[in-house]
């Protein structure tokens, strides 16, 4: 028998007379309700707020609808209402005041039912002003639960001049974020329109009106205009309605294979006091909480002359911008383009022409070079975060945080330092935020996990735990730093809860939890130096990802079998002059010397779109990235080029396995030409000849990998440009991101189409890109045929075990279902080996 569905609302779900402080806190609130009584998973508390971030749901009339992101129905255990009647009303965003709180849980189109009940209630003025001051819960729940449709025309409705029709396909129906999209494009023109659902029609000028419509997947209408600026107005609406579909379709698919995709963490054997947050950093950690309070830094005023306060100023500006360049650039490959974006966008920061200006009229008004760049920077965080919007506030949170780099090259005293004061036995450290400069610093023994009040899961603390591999939740509220000194915890960092007061039953369980993720661990670490190869013999070559010697110890303890991609980039981007000829040999030398007999790839300076170099003064482009880059910089650039090829060729004089690789090679123009400067060099030098291949980061150079073959000895595929140039997306934009996606079939095609273009001509293929990191990537990259994985150290072991405990003959099928697949989130739901 099945269970009993639950009522959309019932007393219990009613609370009349709140008085919650801010918006956040009425969201948290009526989530609250719906957790206790089964509606939803605690986490979707989260899921409304992220929503307050990119929509705004005021309706007006005293009436908010929060409600989660599409894609976290599958938190949504049954469809559910909250109400919170709010008599004295809160702030819901600058200028609109809250009475009536109305929380939205709904799976599917639910909701729909939900919105045309409230709209209706929005144009009876008296019944809602009684809800606001109503004594019984009763009343309210009769005022949404009652479904009292309305009168029935006397006649129907007439279609207005100009006109289409239309069938409802988005998979939720039109709920609140198309229909505000629908009313911003219609409020362009000054034509009148009108939405025809049957008899009942709705203006698109006005949400409440369209919004009561009640407009489901697979209900036909009809939109119509009239006016002088009909046409081109109705033209522009069905734009946008038709345009919002394949959103709306991808969002539904995605809230699709997450509601299928069980949710892996640890659930306590008792119902503890739990702090919420966004899971950061995978992991269960066990500890005493150590709150960091933090104490605001006296900053020196000691005035200079004005040259010499302008040029610290410049200096500190440029050195912090390519440190951020360099950061940026290093955690996209090893981590991903969404995590990087956070150092692009504080990096903008220093170019900001109002707060340079600022901290210059402060130098000029006699104050000294930090002080005055710390109180500009100050000025203008506090004017971002007096907005309320919290996605500036987030800014002003990079701005402080890039501000204080710039300030601690002003006054390296000021530079943050490292925690002295936590405790004995490792602790979960609890803070309102952390910098990259303290995070960095911070004695990893001693810590066992992260909590944060502030930040997102591509905040600094979200990076580097994710690096040090900590466990780690953010956006916990300032709920923790409420929490008392020393309280043992239990922070789950895949589901971004922190657990309070365990009982013995709670830590027995944790810790066998902990066990078995660490056994787990063991067993693929204890098998890093065994090859990958498959169950029925299929073997490919696993390198790492570096940029300097230092790191090659550590690749090589994690089973790497050689380098497959050293970014020699960084020896331009963390110094302020062009490395000369010697110094880039001995790097190389220190590099081969510190593999012995492995593999060493060595990629040419590949220089231009995200990563400029301030002391290579290269001229500024409208599009970086379609611009002057990797190889065509580096034929226009032979004082860049033969340098670095005459220290590559010393070096490969001692007879080491040594490649040299070229990237961003778009034409065979440039290989020819490469090949010459390389033959010339090598010639000069009186060295032997290494092979030489190229990068594949543009569509162009896979689908004409059987061209390029004849003259490359290999090729080694950049996922992560293929992925941007392919599918048109900036990979470090902060909206679109995510939605950059190397699974993506597209992205796939041209992966096996520069195969079979190598294979021709007997030639291998590699990957150096971020899904040769990730098991299941690899896994599908294997069955495609690259010969040769190269990732973060860190990412091997697990890599590795993965491919020992498949079949060939399973991952060359594996990449056949995914070459047929239609979208990337199709490609993920084939992973049957989540860990």
């Amino acid at each position: 028998m099945s269970a009993a569905v639950k009522p959309l609302l019932s007393p219990e779900l009613v609370r009349l007379a709140a008085r919650p402080a801010t918006k956040e806190a009425a969201i948290r609130e009526a989530c609250q309700m719906l957790t206790a009584a089964g509606y939803i998973d605690a986490a979707y508390a989260e899921s409304m707020l992220r929503r307050e971030g990119v929509a705004n749901t005021f309706l007006g009339h005293g009436v908010a609808i929060p409600h989660g992101m599409i894609e976290d129905r599958g938190l949504i255990c049954e469809n559910g209402l909250a109400i919170l009647q709010v008599p004295d009303g809160v702030e819901w965003n600058p200028g609109q005041t809250t009475r009536f709180v109305v929380a939205i849980a709904a799976q599917s189109d639910a909701h729909i039912t939900v919105l045309r009940r409230l709209t209706r209630l929005l144009q009876d003025e008296e019944r809602l002003a009684a809800l606001v001051t109503t004594t019984d819960p009763r009343a309210v729940i009769a005022a949404l639960v009652d479904d009292v449709a309305p009168a029935a025309p006397s006649a129907p409705a007439a279609d207005l001049a100009e006109r289409f029709d239309w069938v409802v396909d988005y998979p939720a129906g039109l709920h609140a974020r198309p229909a505000s999209h629908w009313v911003d494009v219609a409020r362009r023109s000054s034509a009148r329109f009108q939405i025809r659902s049957g008899a009942e029609t709705g203006d698109p000028k006005n949400l409440v009106s369209l919004l009561q419509l009640g407009l489901r997947a697979g209900d036909a209408v009809v939109v119509s205009a009239e006016g002088a600026d009909a046409t081109v107005g109705l033209a522009q609406l069905k734009a946008a309605i038709l345009g919002l579909t394949l959103q709306e379709k991808a969002d539904a698919a995605r809230a699709a294979i997450r509601a299928e995709t069980p949710a892996i963490g640890w659930k306590p054997e008792t119902a503890l006091p739990v702090v919420v947050g966004i899971g950061a950093g995978p992991g269960l950690a066990i500890g005493p909480v150590h709150v960091l309070r933090t104490a605001a830094i006296v900053i020196p005023d000691d005035p200079v002359s004005l040259s010499d306060g302008g040029n610290a100023l410049h200096e500190a500006l440029t050195t912090t911008r390519e440190q951020l360049a360099a950061l940026a650039d290093d955690t996209a490959r090893r981590l991903g383009p969404s995590e990087a974006a956070i150092f692009k966008a504080q990096a903008e920061f220093l170019s900001d022409t109002d707060l340079v200006t600022l901290a210059c009229q402060l130098m000029v008004e006699g104050h000294g070079p930090a002080w005055s760049w710390h109180e500009a920077a100050e000025r203008m965080a506090r004017k971002l975060e007096a907005l309320g919007n919290p996605l500036l506030a987030a800014r002003a949170a990079d701005l402080r945080d890039v501000g204080q780099r710039v300030l601690g090259r002003l006054a390296p005293t000021l530079a943050l330092g490292s925690l002295t004061d936590l405790p004995a036995e490792p602790c979960i450290l609890v803070a309102a935020d952390l910098s990259p400069s303290v995070t960095a610093s911070l004695d990893m023994e001693r810590i066992a996990g992260l909590a944060t009040a502030q930040g997102g899961p591509t905040s600094h603390t979200a990076i580097l735990a994710r690096t040090l591999g900590l466990p780690a939740m953010v956006a916990g509220t300032d709920a923790l730093l409420d929490i008392a000194e020393g309280t043992l915890a239990v922070l789950d960092g895949s589901t971004g809860r922190l657990h309070l007061a365990p009982t013995e039953a709670d830590l027995v369980s944790a810790r066998a939890f902990i066990a078995a993720a660490a056994a787990k661990r063991a067993r693929e670490a204890e098998e890093r130096a065994l090859p990958a190869t498959t169950r029925d013999g299929h073997r490919v070559e696993i390198g790492a990802n570096v940029n300097n010697p230092a790191q090659v110890e550590t690749a090589v303890a994690q089973g790497a079998e050689g380098v497959g991609l050293m970014r020699t980039e960084f020896l331009f981007l963390e110094r302020g002059a062009t490395p000369s000829e010697d110094e880039q040999f001995a790097v190389y030398e220190s590099m081969l010397d510190a593999l012995g007999d492995r593999p060493l790839i060595v990629r040419a300076l590949d220089i231009g779109g995200d990563k400029q170099v301030a002391h290579l003064d290269l001229p500024r482009e409208e599009n970086p990235f379609l611009g002057v880059r990797g190889a065509r910089l580096l034929l226009r650039r032979p004082d860049l080029l033969d340098p670095q090829l005459r220290a590559l060729y010393r070096a490969a004089k001692s007879g080491r396995r040594l490649s040299i690789m070229f990237p961003m090679i778009t034409s065979l123009q440039e290989v020819t030409a490469l090949r010459a400067v390389c033959e010339r060099i090598r010639a000069e030098v009186d060295a032997p000849a290494v092979p030489l291949g190229i990068m594949v980061e543009v569509p162009s150079a896979a689908m004409m990998a059987d061209v390029f073959a004849p003259h490359v000895d290999f090729f080694s595929i950049g996922t992560n440009d293929l992925t941007q140039y392919a599918l048109a997306i900036d990979r470090q934009h902060p909206e679109l991101a995510a939605e950059a996606d190397s699974l993506h079939p597209a992205v796939l095609r041209l992966i096996r189409k520069t195969v079979e273009g190598a294979a021709a001509h007997g030639r291998w293929v590699g990957v150096c890109g971020g899904i040769a990191g990730d098991p299941f990537g690899a896994a599908l990259l294997t069955g495609l045929g690259i010969a040769e994985l190269s990732m973060t150290p860190r990412d091997i072991p697990a890599v590795k075990a993965r491919l020992r405990a498949s079949d060939f003959a399973e991952l060359t099928a594996l990449a056949a279902r995914a070459l047929a697949c239609e979208t990337a989130d199709a490609v993920r739901a084939l992973d049957g080996g989540r860990s």
